[in-house]
């Protein structure tokens, strides 16, 4: 009988013996490996941006957060921010220097005037511009370059370095430009002076008629075409300007201690009526009487460069019912164009 050896098996197959140094390994040890082998392999070279707010320098692996191999290996890896994102905002934080004497260039006209002027008041946009948080333009010689007229900014420095206020004749203007560079207390200051606050008490005035800046569009409107039709230098409206609700006549007027008086809806209606002209102003509550509204009128125009006279050429003298007729003046407007 023939014997086998002790390194054969019954069967003709190599048995697998107990004491064997290296077992088989199990797909989880695979994983294990395979991460273990890939830290081993060298990686390229990666930039990492430091944020401002970490307190650590040490770069963060983006491996290293998970718990284990598995984890490391089912993780897809972090993606790097932008680099380009951090530098605006470095750029931004860097305030702009300034020098104790500033030179200016304000639309062509230079001025000088020292830093602590431009920054006087807080709330205006000159100490905003000169605040170090904003870039200013600078001209070929070097000055502070502001895109403004700067006829009038002369008008503001004094008032910046003194507190003195323009003439009369140049009030609204730097007005204008105090708005522009919001300097509060120099807006305050002109207000309070001729002709601004004459303005104030006009527009109180005008705020009580309904459509008065309409009708002054109108007028502009009506003349103009009436002008291109007839190829004439001028145009002339009729306007009615009348101050009282209803039409008083002089049989009417004994009867009452005023000049307004009550009457019921009925009787209202039947005094309702449009007069036959261009445009008509009224009524109104307030002291100021028609040849106010009048002036008020010219002078608007005026400021838009059209030239206006006015003259009263009657009355609308419409017969509403029995002895009552329409007594609202009626007033004649020649517009000249040229």
């Amino acid at each position: 009988m023939q014997q086998h050896g002790s390194g054969d098996s019954s069967n003709g197959e190599r048995p697998i013996s107990s004491n064997t140094s290296s077992p088989v390994p199990t797909p989880a040890s695979w994983v294990r490996r395979f991460a273990q082998d890939r830290r081993a392999v060298q990686q390229p070279g990666v930039m990492v941006v430091f944020s401002a707010q970490c307190e650590t320098d040490e770069p963060i692996d983006a491996m290293s957060s998970s718990g284990s191999a598995e984890d490391d290996f089912r993780k897809p890896s972090v993606s790097i921010p932008n680099l380009n994102h951090s530098k605006p905002l470095r750029a931004c934080n860097a305030s702009q220097e300034f020098p104790e004497v500033i030179p200016l260039n304000v639309g062509g006209t230079y001025f000088t005037t020292r830093l602590s002027t431009l920054r006087r008041y807080e709330d205006t946009m000159l100490a905003a511009m000169f605040s170090g948080r904003h870039h200013i333009p600078r001209d070929a010689e070097g000055r502070f370059f502001i895109d403004r007229d700067g006829a009038y900014f002369g008008d503001i420095l004094n008032f910046l370095r003194e507190g003195e206020l323009p003439q009369r004749d140049r009030v609204r203007a730097v007005h204008k430009e105090a708005q522009y560079y919001a300097i509060g207390p120099l807006l305050d200051s002109l207000e309070d002076t001729q002709p601004l606050t004459g303005e104030k008490v006009r527009q109180a005035f005008l705020d009580l008629l309904p459509y008065y800046k309409e009708n002054l569009e109108q007028i502009v409107e009506i003349a103009k075409v009436r002008a291109m039709q007839k190829k004439a230098r001028f145009a002339k409206l009729k306007i009615c300007v009348y101050k009282e609700e209803m039409p008083v006549t002089p049989y009417e007027r004994p009867l009452f201690n005023s000049l307004r008086f009550e009457r019921s809806e009925s009787e209202a209606k039947i005094f309702e009526h449009h007069c036959e002209v261009d445009v008509s102003f009224g009524p109104w509550e307030a002291v100021a009487d028609v040849y106010d509204l009048l002036h008020c009128i010219v002078s608007d125009l005026a400021e838009r460069g059209i030239t206006a006279d006015q003259q009263c050429i009657g009355v609308c003298d419409k017969h509403l019912i029995n002895h009552y007729y329409c007594k609202r003046p009626i007033y004649e407007f020649k517009i000249t164009w040229w």
